[in-house]
């Protein structure tokens, strides 16, 4: 039986390929490629290019291989893009997921492990943030994600559906070989974005407001490796496959770094002074965001093995410099 993994060829799903890989699992692909690459389908996954969309596409795939359970990171994820288009989120995210869930029902196959966002939470009450705190999104992004969550719970009472949701906060870093990594268009994280100026890509990188109510002014993220994210993926799914009830978990380091800091440790890393400039902020920025993993930590025994920044931001150095225009040759 195998793993279908929906959106298996974008940043964490490609990534979640090779650690499902290499711990001797079948794995099957789905994506449309819009946003992802073929160059990062793993060789040994069996690769199918279709739309979540259609239920034509989603039902042969259920059709033609025997599986066992899905991974869905099948969605449009720029915040500013869902706040000026928030239709085409609505109609990926919630349609999608909508036209993925019939065919799941259709076709018996109960265990869904799906990819949602820190977005979730908006403007958080507290730090570090519960899986219990209120969920308030101020993007549509966010608000797309937190339908999803809930159409799951309501398949679920309906149809017996089992579900984990995974809430993380600012993926990073790129596979240690260096085969994959970070590859969006337009770039909009910090990490690359810094590694665009050693890379010759661009002057300066620009640091949105440092009048926050942080340590030095810049606001406060919480940086998780991709790799670790993976790893809580094939947890949750095994988590699921054991017989375990529905959940939500929180992936985060539980340690905040401000803006300046990422910048100091790329400079240090790649040896680059990369100059910086204040600009306004931006809007809906909240000034810090960190998670508690104490609840993955405890139910599902994730363990992350690559939390500290100099190893996260040498990782991604390393895919960057050898790849400057991402999978394009």
């Amino acid at each position: 039986m195998a793993i279908l993994v929906f959106g298996g060829a974008g940043y964490i799903g490609s990534h979640t390929v090779y650690e499902l890989v290499d711990a001797g699992r079948d794995v099957v692909i789905a994506d449309n490629l819009e946003t992802g690459h073929i160059e990062a389908v793993h060789p040994k996954a069996k690769f199918y290019q279709g739309d979540i969309r259609s239920r034509e596409f989603v039902d042969s795939v259920f059709e033609a291989e025997k599986i066992d359970g899905v991974i869905h990171f099948a969605a449009n994820s720029l915040v500013g893009e869902s706040m000026t288009n928030p239709l085409k989120y609505y109609d990926n995210n919630l349609c999608g997921t909508k036209v993925l869930l019939e065919s799941m029902v259709a076709h018996g196959i109960d265990k869904i492990v799906f990819s949602s966002t820190a977005a979730t939470y908006g403007e958080p009450e507290r730090v570090p943030i519960l899986e219990t705190d209120r969920t308030d999104p101020t993007n549509c992004y966010g608000e797309t994600k937190l339908s999803m969550e809930k159409m799951f719970k309501w398949i679920g009472l309906a149809h017996g559906l089992r579900f984990v949701s995974l809430r993380y906060f600012n993926a990073c870093g790129a596979h240690v070989s260096g085969q994959i990594g970070e590859a969006h268009s337009p770039e909009t994280h910090l990490i690359p974005l810094i590694l665009q100026v050693p890379n010759g890509q661009r002057e300066a990188i620009s640091i949105f407001g440092d009048d926050y109510d942080t340590k030095d002014g810049t606001c406060i993220r919480d940086y998780i490796h991709v790799t670790d994210l993976a790893q809580a993926h094939i947890l949750a799914m095994d988590y699921l496959l054991a017989g375990k009830e529905s959940n939500i978990f929180n992936l985060g380091n539980g340690v905040g770094f401000t803006v300046k800091e990422v910048i100091d440790t790329a400079r240090k890393v790649t040896g680059h002074p990369i100059p910086a400039k204040i600009t306004p902020r931006r809007a809906g920025d909240p000034a810090q965001l960190i998670a508690s993993s104490e609840k993955a930590k405890s139910v599902l025994g994730w363990n992350p093995q690559h939390a500290d920044l100099e190893e996260i931001i040498a990782s991604a150095w390393n895919w960057h410099k050898n790849h400057p225009h991402g999978f394009a040759k």
